[in-house]
C-alpha cells in the first residue's frame, strides 16, 4: 500500500516508517522537521518537508503520490508545556489534526491511524488501565488528543472515516538505529541517560510522596519498536474494512521513576545522580496499561517488554550517536 506518514521524522514516526517499509509498503513521510530530524528519514522513503495543517499541500501529495492510508505522528507531546501553553497544543494537536483529516477526505483517503496518548484517561480509577475506562485528562496536552478522537468517531459516522487510534503509555529504546533525540530534551530515560553521559548533572525527580510504593511514578514503558508494530498491525487491519477502533499499547507492568533509574545505573555502569523536585502539574501517580484488547483485536504482542533490554537499546543507540542526530 502506499503510506502517507505525517510527521515520519520524528522519534516514533521514524521507526514506523521503518517497519512500514520492511513490510514492503510504500512510505511517503510528511514533516515540517520542527521537532523531528531529516537525517531519521529513510533513503527509502519519499520525503516532503511540509505542515500537516497545510491542508492544499497534503491534498496534492495524497493525489500524486496514490496515498491510501495516512499515519498520524505529528503532535507536540510535552505534558508540562502543554500547561503553560495550551494554545500552542489545541492549535498544533487539535486544530490542525482537524485541517490534516479535511484534507484526507478530500483527497479520498479514508483510512487513519492516530498516535493518540494515555494521558486521555487522566488519574485512572483503576490499574491497569482498559479502553473503556473514563477519559478525564488532567492537562492540556491530553484534552487536545481527546478532541482528535472524538473528531474521529464523529467523521467515521458522518463521512465514512475508518481509524486506529493507539492510545501510547511510555515510549522508550532504540531499533533500526534510530533514537530519541528532543531539543529540548523531556523524557525520562533519554534524561536519565543525559546523566550518564555527563550531559546532565543529575536528573530530578518530580515527586517523592505519591501514593506509590517507592513515592515516585508508576510509568508503563513500552519499547518503540512494539509501538511501531503496532502500526503496521493497524494497516492491516483497516484494509480488511474494519471500522478500526481505540487500543491501548503497553506492557502492562509499570516501573517507578526511581526504578528506571535504579536500572539505567546497572545497564550504564554509572552513578547517574537523582534529586528530588516539585510535582508537576497534570501529572498522575500510575499509568499503566491493558492492552489486553490489542492483542486479541490487533494480534499484537510487545517482543521487548522489559525495562532492562529497552533502557539498554535506548543507551547502546547513545553511545554511537553521542550528539545524537546534529552529527548527521
Amino acid at each position: 500500500m502506499n503510506l502517507l506518514v505525517v510527521g515520519g521524522a520524528g522519534y516514533i514516526g521514524s521507526v514506523t516508517c521503518q517497519v512500514l517499509l520492511q513490510a514492503g509498503h510504500k512510505v511517503v513521510v510528511v514533516d515540517n522537521l520542527s521537532k523531528g530530524h531529516r537525517a531519521a528519514v529513510s533513503s527509502q522513503a519519499v520525503f516532503f518537508e511540509s505542515d500537516l495543517g497545510d491542508g492544499e499541500r497534503i491534498i496534492e501529495i495524497c493525489r500524486s503520490e496514490s496515498i491510501d492510508t495516512a499515519l498520524h505522528f505529528a503532535a507536540f507531546t510535552e505534558v508540562g508545556e502543554s500547561v503553560a501553553a495550551p494554545d500552542k497544543y489545541f492549535d498544533n494537536n487539535t486544530i490542525r489534526t482537524k485541517s490534516l483529516l479535511d484534507a484526507l477526505l478530500r483527497a479520498d483517503v479514508k483510512r487513519f491511524i492516530f498516535s493518540s496518548t494515555a494521558a486521555v484517561y487522566g488519574e485512572p480509577l483503576a490499574v491497569p488501565i482498559t479502553e473503556d475506562h473514563p477519559k478525564s485528562p488532567t492537562n492540556p496536552y491530553g484534552w487536545s488528543k481527546l478532541f482528535v478522537e472524538e473528531i474521529l468517531r464523529s467523521y467515521h459516522q458522518a463521512y465514512g472515516l475508518r481509524s486506529v487510534c493507539l492510545r501510547y503509555f511510555n515510549a522508550a529504546g532504540a531499533a533500526y538505529g534510530l533514537g530519541e533525540d528532543h531539543h529540548p530534551e523531556s523524557h525520562l530515560i533519554p534524561m536519565i541517560l543525559q546523566v550518564a553521559q555527563g550531559k546532565r548533572e543529575s536528573i530530578k525527580i518530580f515527586g517523592t510522596d505519591w501514593d506509590t510504593p517507592d513515592g515516585t511514578c508508576i510509568r508503563d514503558f513500552i519499547h518503540v519498536a512494539d509501538l511501531a508494530s503496532a502500526h503496521l498491525k493497524a494497516v492491516e487491519l483497516l484494509s480488511e474494512d474494519s471500522p478500526g477502533g481505540a487500543f491501548n499499547l503497553g506492557n502492562g507492568e509499570g516501573h517507578s521513576v526511581l526504578q528506571a533509574i535504579q536500572i539505567a545505573r546497572k545497564v550504564t555502569g554509572k552513578t547517574i545522580p537523582a534529586v528530588a523536585a516539585p510535582k508537576r502539574p497534570g501529572d498522575p501517580a500510575r499509568l499503566v496499561a491493558s492492552s489486553v484488547l490489542a492483542r486479541q483485536v490487533l494480534g499484537w504482542t510487545p517482543a521487548i517488554p522489559d525495562l532492562e533490554s529497552i533502557i539498554a537499546s535506548a543507551w547502546e543507540w547513545r553511545l554511537s550517536h553521542p550528539q545524537g542526530y546534529l552529527e548527521s
